[in-house]
């Protein structure tokens, strides 16, 4: 009988661990499977980030619960933490609290049937997945689980800055130098801040963490002159880049789409815009970058891609996925988060229903949920986890009821990729263009 076994969890962070803890509350057998060293590693990886979000959206009450158990006391609700703290005061104290139930060291290498590969029908349902671990000391083993919840996350698949989808010419090349990076910079640290000190740094995109490196910058600017930063974003428009300000319901969150336009209209943001890369080509020992149509960026010295995520199917190969042949995110939650679609930043709240799969068990939360769509909150998890766990546990009624709000972004945009008048139609028009400094228009071809 598969419901003797234990719900596999892959990735301790803060959606796999707010699952695990979800199960325990019902009394299901789990584990939890994290090839990092410890809880939230990729958290850590942004440690020096302040999240946008209070405490007090940061905790999940099924965790709580647990936690409240082993002594732990509750970070001031109205604090915005850092990456580091969210890891050090709630993710590690979770692990803590799931003891044995998370592993470490131990990476998920494959996921199928109990004697079944993807092409057999016959019996699947009624078979367990195994989960194939490798461990740290290079060891193999496999697992037998009721169910299977990917939290694994999107961190270590960013994509590439290539306006197509691929890696742009040359991009691996000056990445292997060190010259491309895919993660904010810690400014703080002095290896990261002489890189970027007294010189240009391309940063492409125009998400969050985009707005964090121009706002880091622009202050680092006005301690080390000369340092500046080249916005470079595909769309031909800033349009709605810099979110919803004051009408954005997380405050922090509209503070910085505001402390960014502040850096443009300050001089140290230059901002250049309908600008899909196609190539990196080294220039007297600094970077051009060169788009579809030949035309180039003035010389860098630095390239930041801040262009999102998309998530790592490679271990589930033998899994049958349902997923949306654009967002790569499952079928039915597709429609509520397609950029293609809407900018809103509005998601309604979702769970089992929307989270299934043709392989009935397998369900992918948080992050990796979303494929390749962006802005992800971590409230929107949390439910995600409550009702599939509630699923599995066969609570059904649980699992389609609605327990959450979700903060509204205060962007209504139309269509969130492109710019053309025939795809702003979205979920409720156009917005006004921008009142900022205008766009700089790509220098000439340099040969």
């Amino acid at each position: 009988m598969t419901d003797k076994l234990p719900v596999v969890v892959v990735g301790a962070g803060p959606a796999g661990l707010a699952a695990a803890a979800h199960a325990v509350g019902r009394g299901l057998d789990v584990v939890v499977l994290e090839k990092g060293t410890g809880a939230g590693a990729a958290v850590r990886e942004w440690g020096h980030v302040r999240l946008f979000s209070m405490w007090r959206d940061l905790v999940d009450p099924a965790a709580e619960k647990l936690l409240a158990a082993s002594g732990w006391t509750r970070p001031d609700d109205s604090r915005y933490p850092t990456g580091a703290e969210w890891a050090d005061s709630y993710l590690e104290p979770l692990a803590a609290a799931l003891g044995e139930r998370a592993r470490f060291g131990a990476e998920v290498v494959g996921v199928s049937r109990r004697g079944r590969d993807r092409v057999v029908d016959a019996g699947r349902d009624q078979a367990p997945f195994t989960v194939r671990v490798r461990t740290a000391d290079g060891g193999e083993e496999r697992l037998l689980a009721r169910a299977v919840l990917d939290a694994s996350g999107t961190w270590e698949t960013p994509n590439p800055l290539g306006g197509d989808g691929l890696p742009a010419l040359g991009e691996a090349v000056a990445a292997a130098a060190g010259r491309v990076s895919y993660r904010i910079p810690d400014l703080g640290e002095e290896a990261a801040r002489e890189r970027h000190a007294g010189r240009v740094t391309a940063v492409v995109g125009r998400g969050h963490s985009a707005l964090t490196t121009l706002v880091a910058l622009a202050d680092l600017a006005e301690a080390e002159p000369g340092t500046r930063a080249l916005w470079v974003l595909r769309r031909g428009e800033v349009g709605d880049a810099f979110g919803g300000g004051a009408a954005d319901r997380l405050a922090a969150r509209g503070a910085l789409g505001q402390r960014a336009r502040a850096a443009v209209e300050a001089g140290h943001v230059e901002v250049v815009t309908g600008f899909r890369t196609a190539e990196i080509r080294p220039a007297h020992g600094r970077l051009l970058l060169v788009d579809d149509s030949a035309r180039t960026t003035e010389p860098v010295d630095e390239v930041v891609a801040l262009t999102g995520f998309r998530p790592d199917l490679s271990f589930l190969s033998e899994v049958r996925l349902g997923l949306d042949p654009a967002l790569q995110a499952p079928v039915e939650l597709a429609p509520l988060i397609d950029p293609n679609v809407h900018s809103c930043g509005t998601v309604y709240p979702h769970g089992a229903a929307e989270l299934s799969h043709p392989e009935p068990g397998f369900h992918l939360v948080g992050v990796k949920s979303y494929g390749r769509a962006p802005t992800f909150l971590a409230l929107t998890g949390y439910e995600q986890v409550r009702s599939v766990v509630a699923a599995v546990a066969g609570d059904h009624e649980s699992a389609a009821r609605v327990e959450l709000t979700l903060p509204e972004t205060g962007v209504c945009g139309g269509a969130g990729l492109f710019d053309e008048p025939e795809a702003r139609g979205g979920c409720c028009g156009a917005p006004a263009p921008e009142a900022v400094a205008p766009a700089r228009p790509p220098l000439p071809l340099v040969r």
